[in-house]
This record gives structure tokens, C-alpha cells and sequence, in this order.
């Protein structure tokens, strides 16, 4: 049996991760307009990747008999006025979401329910790569960006991207 806190924590890092998702479509819908499609499908393969880590928490949650809880999913309110600026804020996401698995964990290590950690672990993992793909992603369109060439290099790049189901076993 989970412990209650845990547990809690747990459902709101479904609703959590159902936002990255959505933020991560605003950003791809930006992107869209701007006519940079493979900074578009980045982002898609991004809210694909997030709504997946939602499903992941949910199947846990199910998996040792505790209520799952959907929460209404608020709207990104990101203003994007520049290539960079989703950029920036993908980044500056990536290490809210990191903050949020961190006091998961602390909180399922302070009952001793190592079975928690064990899955979260998982996740701690992604998310140093989720940052790191974040902050790569900025350094490349620092150099390269400002160039009409190299920002149609680096978005012909991230068009190449494609979804691989995460393979957590559960």
C-alpha cells in the first residue's frame, strides 16, 4: 500500500506531466507558424514523450491499488516572442519537472518505500537527459540560429526526430 503523501504526490505528478505535454504542443504550434516544422516535430515528439511519463505514473498508481485523480490541465501561457524564447522556457520546464521528481522521491524515501524510488528512479534518470537535450538544443541555436543556413540546417536536424516509447518496466 502506498503511503498517502506518496501517493498524492504521485497523482499530481500525472496532471504535471499532462501539462508538459500541452506546453510542449504550444510550443510545437509556435514553431509551426514560424515554419520551422522540425522545431515543431521536436516539440511534438516532446508532448509524446510527456503524455507517455503521464500513463507511466498512472499505471503505478493502478499498479499498488491507489486512486488515480485527474485534474483539469491548465493552458500554457508562455508568450512567445522569439525562436529562442520556448527554447528557454522548454529549459527552465525540464527543471521544474526535475524539482517536482526530487521532493517525489525525498518524500517516498523519507517512509522508507523503496519501491517508489526504485520506479522513480526511472525518472531521475530522464530527466538529467530531458535537460540535457534542452540545453544542447539552446546552445545550437546560439551558434547556429542567427544564420538563415544554420537555422535551416538545425531544423532539417530535429526533423529527423522520431518517438520511441520509454521502456520502463513496471
Amino acid at each position: 500500500m502506498l503511503n498517502q503523501k506518496v501517493a498524492q504526490l504521485l497523482n499530481t505528478q500525472v496532471n504535471k506531466e499532462f501539462y508538459s505535454a500541452y506546453l510542449y504542443l504550444h510550443f510545437a504550434n509556435y514553431y509551426v507558424e514560424q515554419g520551422l516544422n522540425g522545431f515543431a516535430n521536436w516539440y511534438q515528439v516532446q508532448a509524446q514523450e510527456e503524455r507517455d511519463h503521464a500513463l507511466l505514473f498512472v499505471q503505478y498508481l493502478q499498479n499498488n491499488d491507489a486512486p488515480v485523480t485527474y485534474e483539469a490541465i491548465d493552458k500554457p501561457e508562455t508568450a512567445l516572442n522569439s525562436h529562442m524564447d520556448a527554447l528557454k522556457a522548454g529549459l527552465a520546464h525540464e527543471q521544474y519537472v526535475t524539482e517536482l521528481i526530487h521532493q517525489i522521491y525525498d518524500a517516498a524515501n523519507e517512509v522508507k518505500d523503496y519501491r517508489s524510488m526504485q520506479f522513480l528512479d526511472w525518472f531521475v534518470k530522464e530527466q538529467g537527459e530531458e535537460e540535457t537535450n534542452a540545453s544542447d538544443l539552446i546552445k545550437k541555436m546560439e551558434l547556429f540560429g542567427s544564420d538563415a543556413k544554420g537555422l535551416y540546417m538545425l531544423d532539417q536536424e530535429l526533423a529527423a526526430r522520431t518517438y520511441t516509447a520509454p521502456s520502463l518496466t513496471l
